[in-house]
């Protein structure tokens, strides 16, 4: 019986430590060394919140740039039913999914070829919820967002160059365009109108 005691004093011990007192100590200074990651990375446009930093979304507007595919959840950028499609490079189903999106990038972006499109823009991330492309990716738009903003290209680039995050420490992981916050920074420069949002 002092055995069984023990045991069940331990347990209600342990959980208040590691389930309660733990987490809240944490929770506690992560919100107090890092905020603004603490409350989800939020963007914010004239007060309202417009989305994460962390989190893809759609565009589909030629105004904007478009980000990288999505397999969560039925219509894509779902966040919560992240996930890839788990469709192996030899499943038909993702061949032809890659090939009708290669088809939409050259329709959208004419004056390219198939062996220019980047690959981040034809397959999706294994959260489906990449909130970032490729620098290669992002160029690769420009003469499109440009042309329907009506905007140099040079402009355009140079707020994709302003856009662009390089390597962590200069040697980890590799340079990206957050979409959200680029297509934000082309709304500031030229906004579009209700119509061509759509």
């Amino acid at each position: 019986m002092r055995t069984l005691m023990t045991a069940v004093k331990m347990t209600i011990v342990l959980t208040i430590l590691t389930g309660l007192a733990y987490p809240i100590v944490i929770t506690g200074l992560c919100r107090a060394i890092f905020p603004r990651q603490a409350q989800g990375s939020l963007i914010m446009r004239n007060g309202q919140v417009v989305g994460s930093s962390l989190i893809g979304q759609k565009f589909v507007a030629a105004g904007y740039f478009h980000s990288r595919p999505s397999a969560a959840g039925d219509k894509g950028y779902d966040a919560s039913a992240s996930s890839g499609s788990n469709l192996g490079p030899t499943n038909k189903a993702l061949i032809e999914a890659v090939k009708a999106r290669l088809k939409g990038v050259l329709e959208e972006n004419p004056g390219i070829t198939a062996s220019q499109v980047p690959i981040d823009l034809v397959t999706a991330s294994g959260s489906g919820l990449d909130p970032e492309i490729s620098p290669a990716s992002a160029l690769l738009q420009v003469a499109r967002v440009a042309k329907a903003r009506g905007l140099a290209e040079a402009q355009v680039r140079g707020l994709v160059e302003q856009s662009t995050r390089g390597r962590l420490l200069g040697i980890l992981g590799e340079p990206g365009v957050n979409v959200l916050e680029l297509n934000m920074a082309l709304d500031r420069a030229a906004p579009l109108s209700r119509q061509a949002r759509k």
